[in-house]
């Protein structure tokens, strides 16, 4: 869309993102301090979602969008002008414009865009124990086959190297010891670090089986996905729009809780504190919000809530649309 003489449309500073009675806009300058779409079923929160979209990629800002129905697919293609999409413009004193954007899809199981992955090392153990909806001892428990891991120099890549840290530490009877243990040292400092016991171990991989069987053991891997990937910019200095393919990840909750906690936590870490910049140098749109958070454990959500209140002064922006 471009501006006509009316003075509607984006600004060097401000997102058009609609008229009524009066215009309205979205000042880039706050643009970090997150935001709420929600409305009932058919009244445009996916569409107000592309409309704000594409005007943070015109701004230069990279987006990222979860697309749970394959609504935001079509950002990547130029639009058709159909004769309401020319009227409602025209009335709002506009002139419409087809544009598209460049655009990455993302899947993190792998099968309709890149894969998004990240090591058990990165995931780390309390995240991992908040995807597996552990109890303290089992928790414990966790975090001392990740110590050990670390103290002894084991890789802990996927699932298989956890299951693997995870058969090692549990106790055997004195007689099975006597005749050979390969893992008598990986035990020995298991043991040193806190009771680790076969019943707490076993549950700790049904709940690994249980994530495994869901597809969730794609998640885990190399190569892992490094977050600059998404703040990206193209030749034209548009922001590029990552869109993550979340049709499949929407049966698993938990994971795709996980996964947002994960990539809001890394950036937190890793992103300079910049206060509020002009314009975000991210952001973040989930839509059909409501089914992210229904099943996800408390002590989960709790943690997401904290992350996207500090991230905001990293100069990332969340939008939760919901209904």
């Amino acid at each position: 869309m471009t501006t006509t003489e009316t003075g509607i449309g984006d600004t060097d500073d401000r997102l058009f993102i609609g008229k009524d009675q009066q215009p309205a806009w979205l000042t880039l300058g706050l643009a970090n301090r997150h935001g709420l779409v929600t409305g009932a079923t058919g009244t445009g929160k996916t569409v107000s979602l592309q409309v704000m979209a594409e005007g943070f990629a015109r701004a230069g800002v990279p987006v990222f969008a979860a697309d749970i129905k394959g609504d935001l697919s079509g950002i990547a293609e130029v639009g058709v002008a159909k004769d309401f999409i020319l009227k409602r413009a025209k009335s709002m004193g506009l002139t419409f414009q087809p544009d598209q954007f460049s655009t990455v899809f993302w899947d993190v199981f792998g099968e309709q865009g890149h894969p998004v992955r990240a090591t058990a090392t990165e995931m780390g153990p309390l995240l991992l124990s908040r995807m597996l909806d552990l109890n303290d001892v089992q928790e414990g428990v966790l975090n001392v086959a990740f110590r050990v891991a670390d103290d002894m120099g084991l890789p802990l890549i996927d699932m298989k190297d956890l299951r693997a840290v995870l058969d090692a530490i549990v106790p055997i009877a004195q007689k099975v010891a006597e005749n050979g243990d390969v893992n008598a040292d990986i035990r020995q400092a298991a043991q040193a670090l806190g009771n680790v016991t076969k019943q707490t171990v076993g549950t700790i991989q049904r709940q690994l089986l249980v994530l495994e069987n869901q597809g969730g053991a794609k998640f885990f891997g190399e190569p892992a996905l490094q977050l600059q990937d998404f703040m990206r910019t193209d030749r034209d200095g548009r922001g590029i729009v990552n869109i993550l393919v979340a049709d499949k990840l929407m049966s698993n909750p938990r994971l795709y809780a996980t996964f947002l906690l994960w990539m809001l936590s890394e950036l937190f870490e890793e992103l300079p504190e910049v206060g509020d910049p002009a314009k975000p140098k991210l952001v973040f749109f989930f839509d059909e919000a409501h089914l992210l958070f229904n099943d996800a454990p408390k002590p989960l959500l709790d943690k997401i809530e904290q992350v996207v209140r500090l991230i905001r002064s990293k100069g990332v922006g969340v939008y939760f649309v919901t209904q």
